[in-house]
């Protein structure tokens, strides 16, 4: 018997501001499977995706996608419920999340390589009912360990296998099974375009990632708009090449926006190497780059890149961590192409520097996106060079966090504007500039790491009686996780992630320097001073030290 579902989707900006975004013209105010499908009607032969085996088009997509479709509605998935979705870079991943929208249900995307703790994590707190994931991702048997987690996992009905000829692990449905014989036994739903259509997941301070609900209309009106300020010709001739996952926050301007929204193309490839993507470059012509920027001085770096072709390109767009001037201006030199430094997050908030010449802001607010604020701590607006916390609302605002009444009340105010504890000003030219974080996340090349969800697993190693984690600047990934652990063991490096990976951690959150301590320092307040933390990692954290 499936169970129903108890989460309630809340929106936390009012209605009749979402109305007078929709008369004012930033929203399409139609659900993302019926914009998809107008493109469809458009142009069929046109190109959707560009993957590893080819190039499909938006017809064949979309035949694809409502056999999936009409295999999701058979297994009764339907308005409102959730379908996790583990999938690389290719057009499957596409024609899932279409299939998904078609049918009115929601998508939660995650990437692949997430631990275990992470992915049911999701799972359970979103109460997703069906999950689509690969059988093996680099020696990983992802699916096996979510059948695995099942009996934790009450409202999960199927684990759907993918893969050609793949049956995946027992009590796995293989997604050849989900095909009905022809598109036409598929009949779209009449969908509300201001309801949930995706959760974007974003880590950051908590100890378990944070599900952030966005409607259709907020991914393809505020993102929308902003994919579509940054291309010069029409929307449709927008070719993009994501190099981070369709999966991840930054990855929702794919499927969602580049194609349902402006009827582009996507790039895709399962996974980025500097040299492949010069080679993708040249022969798939994108106009588009977006990535992080630990991505780009790996481009950079590339003995290819002299040689390569690289005509085709307006921007390359940049997001998940700080871009440093030099950086930029060697990209610009050796690409060819504006660099763009995009500010945002799952939370909210959305900011870039345009086609301009970059000059370390990350520009002007666009209110048809994300109207910006910077507020002091009585929540009042700032004057103009004043330093206080970020706020945003917008066309692109998301509905609530997930099933999270503490997270609401924390980082959402009354009347809808998200708290996003970045630390800002607003120039005297209304530019945004970033000074730093309130929160206390670690990002590596772009991936957000929660130094309180690795503490948690570390404090359970016997040999550990205290730890914390903080950031290590790196040239490379902009910053490295080291932990600080207070012990009386002679512990390695090796020894505590060999303890992470036990608990089901995804190696890229692992720590990669160790400093060991005969306690940890206290601040007068009689917390633990991470600020000496920093101070000793950067100048003694090794393999480790003491």
């Amino acid at each position: 018997m499936n169970r129903t579902s108890i989460i309630r989707y809340t929106d936390h900006v009012p209605a009749d501001l979402r109305r007078s975004w929709a008369a004012a013209g930033h929203y399409p105010d139609q659900d993302l499977y019926s914009l998809f499908r107008g493109h469809v009607r458009r142009a069929p032969q046109a190109p959707a995706v560009l993957d590893a085996e080819g190039t499909v088009s938006y017809g064949e997509l979309d035949r694809t996608a409502r056999r999936l479709a009409a295999g999701l509605a058979q297994l009764g998935v339907g308005p409102g419920d959730v379908v996790a979705v583990q999938l690389p870079n290719a057009r499957l991943a596409c024609a899932v999340d279409l299939a998904v929208a078609a049918v009115g249900a929601i998508v939660l995307p995650f990437p692949l390589g997430r631990g275990d703790r992470d992915a049911v994590s999701l799972l359970r707190r979103s109460e997703a009912v069906v999950v689509i994931t690969v059988a093996d991702h680099h020696g990983y048997p992802c699916a096996e360990r979510i059948r695995k987690h099942a009996d934790a996992l009450p409202m999960l009905r199927a684990v759907v296998v993918a893969g050609d000829g793949v049956t995946g692990p027992p009590g796995c449905v293989p997604i050849e099974a989900l095909f009905a014989a022809t598109s036409d036994e598929f009949a779209p739903r009449e969908i509300d375009p201001d309801g949930p259509a995706r959760i974007l997941v974003t880590s950051g301070s908590e100890a378990e990632p944070k599900m952030v609900v966005y409607s259709h209309n907020a991914l393809a009106g505020g993102r929308g708009v902003m994919m579509a300020g940054l291309h010069r010709g029409t929307p449709a001739s927008m070719r993009n090449l994501f190099l981070v996952p369709l999966a991840s926050a930054f990855g929702s301007s794919g499927t969602p926006v580049t194609l349902a929204t402006l009827g582009g193309t996507l790039v895709l490839r399962p996974a980025f190497d500097a040299a492949a993507t010069l080679r993708t470059i040249a022969d798939t012509r994108p106009t588009h780059l977006l990535g992080v920027p630990t991505m780009l001085r790996m481009l950079l770096d590339c003995p290819g890149l002299p040689d390569a072709d690289l005509g085709s390109l307006q921007a390359a767009v940049l997001g998940g961590s700080a871009l440093d001037l030099d950086t930029a201006r060697r990209a610009e030199e050796l690409l060819g192409c504006t660099v763009v430094s995009l500010y945002g997050s799952a939370d909210g908030v959305s900011c870039n520097s345009g086609l301009g010449r970059y000059d370390g802001t990350v520009g002007r607010p666009d209110p048809a996106v994300a109207d910006i604020r910077v507020v002091g701590q009585d929540g009042a607006e700032l004057a103009a060079g004043a330093t206080g916390e970020v706020v945003a609302r917008g066309p692109m605002s998301p509905m609530s966090y997930l099933n999270s009444a503490e997270l609401d009340s924390t980082l959402r105010t009354a009347d809808g504007w998200t708290r996003t504890g970045d630390l800002g000003l607003i120039d005297d030219r209304g530019r945004l500039r970033i000074v730093g974080r309130r929160k206390d996340v670690v990002i590596r090349g772009g991936l957000n790491i929660s130094p309180a969800e690795v503490e948690s697993v570390l404090i359970t190693h016997p040999a550990v009686r205290d730890v914390a984690c903080v950031a290590v600047a790196d040239p490379l990934y902009g910053e490295r996780v080291c932990a600080c652990v207070a012990t009386s063991a002679e512990l390695s490096l090796a020894e505590i992630t060999a303890h992470l990976a036990a608990a089901g951690m995804e190696p890229r959150k692992f720590p990669e320097r160790l400093v060991l301590l005969a306690a940890l320092p206290l601040s007068a307040a009689g917390k633990v001073d991470r600020q000496a933390l920093r101070v000793l990692a950067a100048n003694e954290g090794s393999d480790a030290t003491r």
